[in-house]
């Protein structure tokens, strides 16, 4: 395998490159002009940014297909909400439109008499917020019928009414009111009787009914939200606290957290230039490469401008999470900067323009197009998940991607080449004056140091190298590649993998929508106090038979009552707040001693259950003759966390697929549940199918199958250390860690293709000599890469939002895991590889050297030129001397021949065979 070469792609995909930067070294200016006008035009799409924006609420849904929106869809079929009669929140199918306020009482009992004054001033003051006259509370309240708003809270009809002490036992009160969710921290009597407490719970429904009021809806949700602090101000409360929330504040919350980042990128930008410009600085007044680094950082910019303005032009849905991707994108681009500008470091000085940016487009294009390849698939891999969210980030992070790509080898070469012209005529970086080349010893260094020129060619004819470059080839190469240093490396390598496994296994997930808001804002006070007060008491779970069933027969309604049972003694479900409809039929027809064991009987008497319970009737879907579909409700409780939550689901759904009889059980919070299921599927789905893209791309780009399939193994090995310290970071898995994890996929692969790319590339024979090469040639531009990708996201450590505190936490190991495999592991690991005896391009094995005799070398180039016969041709050698004039590395064998009357130096693929 090791003689093994598949560069029937990368070879012809090199000579092109070599011809683009021909090109572009000819014409720079076309380059440059070119992106700046589209990204200028392309910048128009943001006009529509508002238009794309996903809402939080249409993110809850559960994708097409899955089981979840079938039984979603079939509720809203079949149980249609009538929000303008008969509202209720126990059959909500969804989260609803709706205002809540928690109120947290200064003393120990709410329930005094002295506090319900202001209680009713507050109820009052949220009743009358109004825009005008259409947007006003009592004109989009849900309804229980038709004047009649839906309390916000049992006990606020008890004060209306003027009564100021009543029994009322908890939770369940008269009318089968579950105060569970309306009253919190509560002191039981005799018999369940409330004495005291601490919280109450008003929430205002609102109808959704059509589009209108949809809309005018959520213009009085705004409308609470902005003015509902200066109306607390007004009402001077003094007995109690008051938190509010609405069914859109997150979606309200993460818009503004996206407003607060566009400081944090303006700093990002600030610092990657300056950290661009002083790891680019040279005390060297021509080779100079800050306005090279400065427009590096610009080149992401377009590219940012263009793929999101085209995006937003064309229709893609904008997530807030799409907001990281400048942050990514930024850090990418340099990464390919600073790859471009160290080849170009290493060609010749003395060579034309087009000769140096040929060399440095064969050497870096090909490098920085297989990053760039396996980023953009691993993003465009990701909009295969199941989540809106992930979809837009994958969407605009993989086409921003794109065009930070094609920008690198455009926009950012010809500013490489204009800059090169000043180079080739030792002009002054910034002043563009020609500048001496010999020293004045008039003048003292700093003068000397920026206002001469001159070659500074080393015995290569290459640029003084970056003190970082010599520290990484005369040193840490040689240390690296120590025998005993590689087994400690290893024995290193065990153990991150050891504890990355350890900690996979200690990876929580789940997706908890409460960390979404930033811990200072007014909705992370009022989940806090909701999970104080209220959390006794988990969501009651609808359990629909969901198909036509004979319930006269006797047979069946045993089936039911069984499979009712079973659900019962679960230790999630407290049987005593079952809502059972043909429980309640079936009593008050033994009460009334009215027959139902008949399907005539049993439908005609229907409607004796729905004069005493009005609500039974939503429950229970009539069809001429038939029942089409019916629900029942069972009562969850015990419910501490989401892993609780999760199992209780679990549980609850295996009981209704054993029963007998066509059922489900449903409750919106299931679609919240449902997610990390789905997490964890995208994410194995989206690993897998990335892993095995990414081997392709390394086969075809790498041409040495064990180096692509190092690289794979390095992409694996960092998605389990990064999934591991994962646990160790206190960060769970959910949504905004999958869009990281599949930003791992892609960018893992980065440094550990680099180099492997470039020990490829190496001309030496010893694979210790070619990692000392890879490492010479990218050490210092990985190191770079790494650096300016974490200035990149740093700033988003100070955020407040959950959203940035986890993309920094885990861009940060991405990154750290990255260089530790690019610059340490898979270095070691390629010495490991029996490489071939002679380099990449030798497909023709050289032939043994017979070197001139002394005198002979010593001769001037061109006499011996002269004294060269057509017929002592091919398969002259070069001496070494030879390959010391022309800048040749030794460790290759070149001939001198005869080409079309020209007397040229051949490369042994192309030489003629000797005879």
């Amino acid at each position: 395998m090791n003689g093994c070469h598949t560069d029937c792609l990368e070879k012809p995909l090199s000579r092109g490159f070599g011809s683009l930067g021909k090109l572009i070294a000819r014409y720079p200016w076309w380059f440059i002009v070119v992106p700046v006008a589209l990204s200028v035009g392309s910048g128009v799409g943001f006009c529509f940014l508002e238009q794309r924006q996903i809402m939080i609420s249409e993110n809850q849904f559960p994708s097409t297909g899955s089981p979840l929106k079938i039984e979603g869809d079939f509720i809203r079929t079949h149980f249609p909400m009538n929000e303008t009669e008969h509202f209720s929140t126990l059959r909500l199918y969804n989260e609803g439109s709706f205002a809540s306020i928690i109120i947290v009482g200064l003393s120990q009992n709410l329930l005094n008499e002295s506090n319900f004054e202001e209680l009713q001033r507050l109820d009052t003051a949220v009743r009358s917020l109004s825009l005008d006259s259409e947007i006003h509370f009592q004109n989009l309240c849900a309804q229980i019928n038709d004047s009649t708003c839906f309390s916000a809270n049992p006990l606020l009809a008890l004060i209306q009414n003027g009564t100021r002490k009543t029994n009322m036992t908890y939770p369940m009160f008269q009318n089968s009111v579950f105060l569970g969710k309306y009253i919190g921290g509560v002191t039981l009597g005799p018999d369940n009787t409330l004495l005291q407490a601490q919280a109450l719970r008003f929430v205002y429904y609102l109808r959704e009914d059509t589009d209108r009021e949809r809309v005018n809806s959520a213009k009085w949700l705004n409308y609470f939200i902005s003015s509902f602090p200066q109306q607390l101000q007004m009402l001077q409360l003094k007995s109690f606290q008051v938190y509010y929330y609405t069914s859109i504040s997150v979606q309200k919350q993460l818009e503004e957290d996206a407003k607060r980042a566009l400081p944090f990128f303006t700093v990002t930008f600030i610092v990657t230039i300056l950290f661009s410009v002083l790891s680019c600085m040279r005390l060297h007044s021509v080779r100079n490469k800050i306005w090279v680094a400065l427009f590096g950082v610009i080149s992401p910019g377009l590219a940012i401008l263009t793929s999101f303005g085209l995006l937003l032009f064309c229709g893609a849905p904008f997530a807030i999470t799409a907001v990281n991707a400048p942050f990514l994108i930024l850090g990418a681009g340099m990464d390919n900067m600073f790859i471009i500008i160290s080849c170009w470091q290493q060609t010749k000085i003395r060579a034309s323009l087009e000769e140096r940016m040929a060399e440095t487009y064969q050497e870096a294009a090909v490098s920085i197009t297989i990053t760039t390849l396996t980023d953009v698939l691993a993003f465009y891999i990701g909009i295969m998940t199941h989540f809106p969210s992930v979809q837009s980030f994958c969407i605009y992070t993989g086409t921003a991607l794109v065009f930070c790509y094609l920008y690198c080898i455009t926009f950012f070469g010809a500013v490489l080449a204009l800059n090169g012209r000043l180079e080739n005529d030792n002009r002054h970086w910034l002043i563009c004056v020609r500048v001496k080349d010999a020293e004045e010893s008039a003048h003292n260094v700093m003068h000397q140091m920026c206002c001469l020129g001159g070659s500074f060619e080393t015995s290569g004819g290459t640029e003084i190298e970056h003190p970082v470059t010599v520290f990484f080839h005369k040193y840490y190469g040689v240390f690296l590649t120590n025998q005993w240093t590689k087994v400690l490396t290893v024995l290193l390598y065990l153990g991150y993998l050891a504890i990355s496994i350890y900690g996979c296994f200690k990876l929580q997930g789940g997706v908890d929508v409460q960390k979404l808001p930033n811990d200072n804002s007014y909705v992370s006070q009022y989940y806090a106090n909701e999970a104080l007060y209220f959390a006794a008491h988990g969501p009651r779970i609808m359990v629909v038979v969901n198909s036509e069933l004979e319930y006269w027969k006797p047979k069946t309604s045993k089936e039911i009552e069984t499979c009712m049972q079973k659900l019962e003694n679960n230790s999630y479900v407290d049987k005593k707040f079952t809502e059972s409809w043909l429980r309640t039929y079936e009593g008050i027809s033994k009460a009334l001693n009215v027959s139902i064991i008949t399907q005539d009987g049993f439908m005609d008497n229907l409607d004796i259950i729905f004069a005493y319970f009005a609500s039974s009737k939503q429950d229970v879907d009539v069809e001429g003759n038939k029942i089409k579909a019916s629900r029942f409700f069972v009562q969850t409780i015990n419910l501490v966390g989401t892993i609780d939550e999760r199992n209780m689901a679990t549980q609850l759904r295996g009981i209704a697929a054993s029963c007998n009889i066509p059922v489900f059980v449903y409750h919106p919070i299931f679609i919240c549940l449902d997610r990390y299921a789905l997490i964890i599927q995208s994410a194995i789905q989206n690993i897998i199918v990335a892993v095995v893209v990414m081997l392709v791309v390394s086969l075809l780009f790498i041409p040495n199958p064990l180096c692509s399939l190092w690289v794979t193994f390095a992409i694996a090995s960092i998605i389990v250390g990064v999934a591991g310290f994962m646990a160790f970071w206190k960060v769970d898995l959910d949504s905004i860690s999958l869009i990281t994890l599949v930003i791992c996929i892609g960018f893992s692969v980065d440094f550990s293709s680099h180099i492997a790319y470039a020990w490829f590339s190496s001309k030496k024979e010893k694979p210790e000599e070619r990692v000392i090469d890879a490492l010479h040639v990218l050490g210092y531009p990985i190191v770079q890469g790494a650096l300016s990708t974490i200035l990149g996201v740093v700033a988003l450590s100070v955020a407040e939002s959950y959203i940035f505190k986890t993309f920094f936490k885990l861009t940060c190991l991405v990154i750290a895991f990255g260089v530790l495999h690019g610059l340490v592991f898979i270095p070691v690991f390629l010495t490991m590889i029996v490489c071939p005896k002679w380099s990449r391009g030798s497909k023709v094995k050289p032939q043994k050297i017979s070197h001139q005799p002394a005198d002979t070398m010593a001769e001037p180039k061109r006499q011996r030129e002269n004294q060269i016969k057509k017929e002592d041709l091919p398969g002259y050698p070069c001496s070494v001397p030879d390959m010391i004039n022309t800048g040749i590395p030794f460790t290759t064998c070149y001939y001198l021949g005869w080409k079309r009357g020209v007397f040229t130096i051949f490369h042994p693929e192309k030489c003629p065979q000797e005879k």
